[in-house]
């Protein structure tokens, strides 16, 4: 195209030329000649305006998804496209887009472009690094270490780097957390991210999220059940590795408040699992009540030092809104509906753990 352009430059400049020492009879032939160049050169301009800055590079409700990372070379991005679109248009593409006046560091990231999009507005989009969020997902996880896997699976960023500022206490001090409680700032969602955002600038993210849900509203209700916004996080995550019924939760919240209030070990199931380090345990056993560990509530009193899991937001909202009532006891139904039975006495929930251990026992569960 450019070549073209010289080429056209370069005729008129000498049809101009040769206006000027020709007679009169040659001028005219050379005039004529001038108005045939003219014209055929606006008309190829216009056709090239038309297929590069007109015309969509595909159909209008296709949507091309680009992921273009910095080491990626001009050939490899033509073939990503080439997928996608005629192969001409993504030459053209790549074409303008590197021969564009941009750096090429922000040549990189994820992009969506529409199929109704032109050549030439594609090209600037992906030399101006426009990038399109991409949506961050995750849901039931347990350990720090799921979530770093999350985002290396969604993001173009580097998983030590990330595990590296999620492990170091002066960073996770900065937040308010320490390396061990760091999980409770992570709250299960979909977010948007760009793609490429830094393992910093994740973080950062993640914490303003947790401050704005962590509004004057909630912590009024943190406050009156005698907790800190963390200690509704490790409360969350036992209530919700207890019970995966929503209508239920509440309820094993104000459970648990009732044996904190009166200093009686939660004596919870799951935070064993944990202290055991085996969360598929169907039975817990005698000896698995006697794993030391903080998180093991049989032996200790009050709440673990930290989050059993990443809680979810039902799960957080059950201990803020939890259930007013007396009982102290629970134990899961022998019809193993996932539901519980609960009571306010020991005779009460020992009666309702036998039938359950019977229930075990047909079973064939050790």
């Amino acid at each position: 195209m450019v070549v073209a352009f010289f080429v056209y430059v370069i005729v008129l400049m000498y049809i101009c030329t040769q206006l000027t020492t020709s007679n009169m009879k040659k001028r005219y032939i050379l005039l004529a000649i001038a108005a045939l160049v003219i014209m055929a050169g606006a008309g190829i301009g216009g056709y090239t305006y038309k297929k590069l800055v007109k015309d969509p590079i595909t159909d209008a409700d296709h949507v091309i998804k680009v992921y273009i990372t910095p080491d990626m070379c001009r050939d490899s991005l033509c073939a990503i496209l080439s997928q996608q679109i005629d192969p001409v248009k993504a030459s053209q593409i790549v074409d303008w887009m590197y021969n564009d006046e941009y750096d090429a560091s922000t040549r990189k990231g994820y992009f969506e472009l529409k199929g109704s999009t032109s050549i030439y507005r594609a090209a600037r989009r992906l030399a101006a690094g426009s990038q399109t969020p991409v949506k961050f997902t995750f849901n039931n996880l347990r350990l720090t270490e799921q979530l770093i896997e999350r985002a290396d699976e969604c993001l173009y960023m580097c998983s030590d780097s990330l595990s590296a500022i999620l492990s170091d206490e002066a960073q996770c001090a900065e937040y308010g957390f320490t390396p061990t409680t760091i999980k409770a700032m992570f709250l299960p969602d979909t977010y948007e991210f760009y793609w490429t955002v830094s393992p910093q600038r994740f973080v950062e993210r993640m914490h303003e999220y947790y401050e704005q849900y962590w509004n004057d509203e909630r912590r009024a209700k943190a406050r009156k059940a005698g907790l800190t916004p963390l200690e509704v996080s490790v409360l969350a995550s036992i209530v919700e590795e207890e019970t995966a019924m929503r209508d239920e939760m509440p309820i094993v919240a104000g459970l648990y408040l009732n044996r904190l209030r009166r200093g009686i070990p939660l004596q919870a199931d799951p935070t064993v699992k944990y202290a055991v380090g085996d969360f598929s345990l169907r039975r817990i056993l005698n000896k698995h009540l006697e794993t030391p560990s903080p998180y093991n509530t049989y032996l200790n009193t009050g709440l673990p030092p930290a989050p059993i899991r990443i809680p979810s937001k039902a799960a957080i909202e059950a201990v803020l809104n939890y259930r007013t009532h007396n009982y102290l006891y629970m134990c899961a139904k022998e019809d193993f509906s996932g539901y519980h039975n609960f009571a306010t006495t020991l005779s009460e929930h020992n009666r309702n753990a036998a039938r359950y251990h019977s229930a075990l026992n047909r079973r064939g569960i050790k």
